[in-house]
């Protein structure tokens, strides 16, 4: 077995010092006068307890028989002999070497107890980093039975709680829907009769299109409702995207006859796992959203494509003045109806689809929904609103 290298120079240092150091001490001690080179000799017995706290045991014995050999021969008379001429000198010495040996021994024996305290601290800190470690893996069980636990009782109040929240919902769209469907059911049998002159006329249709809209914005409070209270039911099915596309863009048609709308899919066609009903909404307010804002000469594009991850990206595109980059999370907040000047020059504002300022904001809650998402696009050379949405590709 060898030896370390770094434990073989340190005995090596040692031996180095307990020979040199008293020796250079002796050397500086040399021109001081005879008379008082007695009264440093303390500084021997300073450096082998040094060098027992520094080297061991060892090195504070071999430092103070260098000493004993040194201050003997050179600071007691006769000089430069090892013979002593004096009887109290040679107590004084055998003095001397006893203290130097206890100095040494004592810094020998706190050099141990520190390098046992090293040790100990070492291990106690050892110990207390396992016993932490299974502290945290104790405490991560323990907290992964409470959040089973939580989790459970969550999961009763949230089935309790998706029940009241679904018969009030239909509580409020059954007292809210039937007053609206009874005011336009009466306006509307008003504009049949032939015999209605055209200023009464006027006013009915005014009715009817102030109850419209009003039954449009109920219908847009209850679906953010159902959206924010997670009541909101999909009934998902392999749809064919391109023909839900069509499909909004025929319904576009008809509030807005001469909007060209151009539809980019690839010929294969696109299929995902989604409602409908839910899809058709979220082209619908995209697409009314587009048409809003958008000059009525320019054409909107929906285009569709294979994204990552098994899902498909869908994105209306318009030529309108566009969306800030600073305002392209906050659109699809709540009530945001409008944002600062849009892309390309012109100043405007970015409404929401249908005004009500709750257009993008069911259109992010129905995409996630589907487990997509929506955001808006920095948009090409002659674009202004592009937004884009994922939905899971079958």
């Amino acid at each position: 077995m060898t030896t370390s290298p770094a434990p073989l120079l340190r005995r090596l240092a040692g031996v180095a010092a307990a020979v040199l150091g008293p020796v250079a001490l002796t050397a500086v001690l040399m021109p001081v006068p005879t008379s008082q080179q007695r009264d440093y000799v303390y500084l021997y017995l300073a450096l082998i307890g040094t060098l027992g706290l520094l080297s061991g045991l060892r090195s504070a014995l071999l430092c103070a028989a260098v000493s004993f050999l040194l201050v003997d021969f050179f600071l007691i008379p006769p000089y430069r002999t090892l013979s002593i001429g004096d009887p109290s000198d040679v107590v004084n010495l055998v003095v001397f070497f006893a203290v130097a040996i206890g100095v040494g021994a004592l810094g020998s024996r706190r050099r141990r107890d520190q390098m046992a305290t090293r040790r100990l601290a070492g291990e106690v800190r050892d110990a207390n980093l396992e016993l932490a470690r299974m502290s945290r893996e104790h405490d991560e069980a323990a907290a992964v039975a409470v959040r089973l636990a939580r989790a459970e009782q969550q999961v009763r109040l949230l089935e309790a709680s998706d029940r009241v929240r679904t018969d009030l919902l239909a509580n409020v769209s059954h007292e809210l829907r039937t007053p609206l469907a009874s005011v336009l059911t009466g306006a509307t049998d008003l504009l049949e009769d032939p015999h209605l002159s055209s200023r009464p006329r006027a006013g009915v249709e005014a009715l009817v299109g102030e109850a419209r809209r009003l039954e449009r914005l109920v219908s847009d409070l209850l679906d953010m409702a159902r959206i924010q209270g997670h009541v909101l039911t999909l009934n998902a099915v392999e749809i064919d995207l391109g023909e839900a596309i069509d499909a909004a863009v025929s319904r576009l048609h008809l509030a807005a006859p001469g909007r060209a709308v151009e539809v980019c899919l690839p010929p294969e066609g696109l299929e995902v796992l989604a409602d409908w009903d839910r899809v058709g909404q979220i082209l619908d307010n995209l697409l009314q959203n587009a048409d809003r804002h958008a000059p009525p000469e320019t054409p909107i594009t929906v285009s569709a494509v294979a994204g990552k991850r098994s899902m498909v990206v869908t994105r209306v595109i318009d030529r309108g003045p566009g969306v800030p980059a600073e305002d392209r999370e906050r659109i699809f907040e709540r009530f945001v109806r409008g944002v600062g000047e849009g892309n390309g020059g012109d100043a405007g504002r970015h409404p929401q689809a249908g005004g009500t300022g709750l257009g993008l904001a069911i259109v992010r809650g129905l995409v996630e929904a589907h487990a997509g998402r929506v955001w808006v696009e920095e948009p090409a050379e002659g674009e202004g609103g592009r937004f884009a949405f994922t939905l899971p590709a079958v």
